[in-house]
């Protein structure tokens, strides 16, 4: 078989809500080719749905940073003085049975039933930002004074993490998240976060609240590491990529007023909107990666032990062989369930009930608030988040009728 073998990874994005037109070109041409990467080995790059799917619900393929290339996608020209080893309770870069005893902890914590009785909750925390949005005189930061306080308000409240220290988390979470900062910029910052976690597991041991983390700690199960390394995951991803999305899913409504009409007109389609965003946005910049852990042969190409594999879940999330109508465009009614943008198999994002019920609220909320809201800004001026990690918009200046 020839194969398809790329020099470097497109990340140029030609449309802001697009994934890069290279990579939708080549996924066009091979759904799985080669990938040379920045130190020069040759590996995978993963573009079509049904493959991303199959390496993600793999065995065969580890998330284990030990276990990948020094050099992979993001710290191009910088080698570590050594690989990164798993720290404990970091269960997104474990395997089984490591990480199913600790996910195992967590899972009840966020099983639907519970997510959607923090409904009426998250319903008031919503409400009054929007009512803080309201106080300004017709124009703000969506961003700044809506899209990030939400989910954070959230997350620090069932982590018990006090909401006036954010900026303990928050500056370094960007830090670590950005693409230009070097290796140790970002490993910096994640020492500077794992101490922030581990003063907070001291005081919860001391004074326990009713919190998610003293739950935890109640339970006598984690160590301390473990415990301060799985809230630390929970509080980055728990912020992070809901606040993105709500950034750039309001940016993507106001330029798509034909959707934003349905969203308004029939608020019966909310749920499957917000998978539909999901699906369109797909707010990773670009990955997940793997490494296979034995050689593997899918659909006729072998990958051996060893390689890399570069996952491209924006592009997966428009193939047409899994959503058929023109998945390039934005549909509110299309059915759009089975996309990847929350992962697959073990490492599936844990949060993700709790994400969608933050979105379903946060734009019904938004738009009924400010059924006249409109950007302040010429899109082009909208400042994307293109040297992110977590791709989405750094601020959305918007306006509306004071």
């Amino acid at each position: 078989m020839t194969e398809l073998i790329s020099d470097e990874l497109p990340t140029t994005r030609q449309n802001p809500f697009d994934p890069p037109a290279e990579v939708t070109r080549i996924r066009e041409q091979a759904r799985i080719s080669r990938l040379k990467f920045a130190d020069g080995h040759l590996g995978w790059l993963v573009t079509g749905h049904h493959q991303v799917r199959e390496i993600l619900g793999s065995p065969k393929f580890t998330n284990d940073p030990g276990k990948h290339h020094m050099l992979d996608v993001r710290f191009q020209g910088e080698a570590p003085a050594e690989k990164r080893k798993v720290e404990p309770g970091m269960f997104l870069s474990q395997d089984p049975p490591d990480h199913t005893r600790l996910r195992k902890m967590l899972q009840g914590q966020f099983t639907v039933r519970r997510m959607n009785q923090l409904s009426e909750w998250i319903g008031t925390i919503v409400d009054d930002q929007l009512k803080h949005l309201r106080s300004f005189d017709g124009k703000a930061d969506l961003v700044k004074e809506f899209a990030l306080p939400v989910p954070s308000l959230v997350i620090c409240a069932i982590l018990g993490v006090d909401y006036d220290e954010r900026h303990r988390f928050q500056e370094d979470t960007a830090k670590l998240l950005n693409l230009e900062s070097t290796f140790k910029e970002a490993m910096d910052a994640m020492a500077r976060i794992q101490e922030f976690m581990r003063e907070l597991i001291v005081r919860k041991k001391a004074n326990p609240g009713d919190d998610m983390i003293s739950d935890l700690l109640a339970t006598g199960e984690p160590t301390d590491e473990e415990a301060s390394n799985m809230a630390l995951l929970l509080l980055l991803a728990g912020h992070e990529t809901t606040a993105n999305m709500l950034g750039i899913g309001t940016f993507t409504l106001l330029q798509h007023p034909d959707q934003l009409k349905i969203l308004r007109d029939e608020p019966e389609v909310v749920d499957n909107a917000v998978e539909e965003l999901m699906r369109y946005l797909s707010i990773i910049h670009f990955g997940p990666v793997r490494t296979a852990t034995e050689d593997v042969e899918i659909e006729g190409h072998l990958i051996r032990a060893g390689d890399t594999v570069l996952m491209h879940v924006p592009t997966a999330n428009r193939d047409p062989e899994k959503f058929p109508g023109n998945p390039e465009e934005l549909d509110l009614r299309r059915p759009a369930s089975g996309h990847v943008a929350f992962g697959h198999g073990i490492h599936q994002c844990l949060g993700q009930q709790l994400a969608r019920i933050e979105m379903r609220i946060g734009f019904s909320k938004l738009f009924q608030e400010f059924p006249d809201l409109r950007l302040d800004v010429d899109p082009e001026e909208v400042p994307l988040r293109t040297d992110m990690g977590i791709y989405g918009v750094h601020s959305l200046p918007v306006a509306w009728s004071a």
